[in-house]
């Protein structure tokens, strides 16, 4: 594989930015998210530049020594099947987009990846999320912080919905949020979440301008930051004695695990969380059979876990 630090000609460069472009303003990806995509193609062309004279030069054969040299160079499974998928979506994008569309096809297609074991969400089990939320509010920031964690486990809000939520995005009991993809879904929001918003709502103009739309804001009198709604979240979950680290997506994950276990619907649960695929959500289901095993362990006479006398 060519040095990383070989200079990469426009050929290579120019489709990586259109990419982006198209990534950030029509589909709205988030900068971490843009990052990632930007790292990976970048390494991947200087792999390919030695051997083609653009992206519409590669070979499925090139692909997939790339996906051997990965493996050669021990990345790890998941990387090595983010780099291609990130092949795969910058080629789908040249076909709609590049003005030589029609002779573009897709050397990325049926190259697959090392397979990998998923891990499962990690959630908070609903006394331990009783337990997080049992916040004794006392002033504007622990109402504030309250809201956003209650209204984050109602919803299945992912961090950056809860960032760009605004005032006018809650009503008689719903939010709207823009998820990925700049795709637009109404969620229901449970009686705890919206007194909770009413509490903090009441003391909002504290540290907001009247002009400011956003829901939540920080002492800067400003739209909070996904930085600080992590570092918020991971202050009160220690607060709290909970035993887990407490961050965003946590709650996210325990609403849909909570919300899976007690209806058994996962089109819904799909609906609600705004996944593309029911593939997934179908992760949660997972989670649930392991709640199930814990509980027949704990509960039948026969499970050999809970009785290991051989007699």
């Amino acid at each position: 594989m060519p040095a990383t630090n070989t200079v990469l000609s426009q050929a290579w460069l120019s489709p990586i930015n259109d990419f982006m472009a198209y990534l950030k303003h029509e589909r709205q990806y988030s900068p971490h998210t843009l990052t990632q995509y930007s790292t990976q193609l970048r390494q991947a062309a200087q792999y390919f530049q030695s051997s083609s004279n653009s992206w519409l030069h590669v070979l499925p054969e090139q692909i997939r020594r790339y996906s051997m040299h990965l493996r050669a160079k021990q990345y790890n499974p998941r990387t090595i099947n983010l780099k291609l998928s990130c092949i795969r979506s910058l080629y789908k994008f040249l076909k709609v987009k590049h003005i030589q569309k029609a002779t573009i096809a897709n050397p990325g297609d049926g190259i697959k990846g090392p397979k990998f074991q998923r891990p499962l969400p990690k959630n908070l089990d609903v006394d331990q999320m009783g337990q997080l939320l049992n916040i004794v509010a006392e002033d504007a920031l622990a109402l504030r912080d309250k809201a956003m964690m209650e209204l984050m486990y109602s919803s299945g809000l992912r961090i950056s919905e809860l960032v760009n939520v605004n005032i006018g995005d809650i009503r008689e009991g719903e939010i709207r949020v823009l998820g990925k993809g700049n795709k637009e879904r109404v969620i229901p929001v449970g009686t705890k979440a919206l007194d909770a918003l009413t509490a903090w709502l009441t003391v909002r103009s504290i540290m907001a301008h009247d002009e400011e739309l956003a829901v939540f804001v920080s002492k800067r009198k400003q739209r909070i930051s996904i930085r600080h709604v992590r570092e918020r979240m991971k202050e009160w979950g220690i607060k709290q004695g909970i035993s887990t680290p407490v961050h965003p997506h946590k709650l996210r994950h325990s609403f849909a695990s909570h919300l899976l276990e007690s209806s058994g619907d996962l089109r819904a649960v799909q609906e609600m969380l705004g996944h593309t695929s029911l593939s997934a959500t179908q992760v949660y289901t997972h989670v649930d059979f392991q709640h199930l095993a814990k509980v027949y362990d704990r509960a039948h006479p026969r499970s050999k876990k809970q009785n290991n006398d051989p007699k």
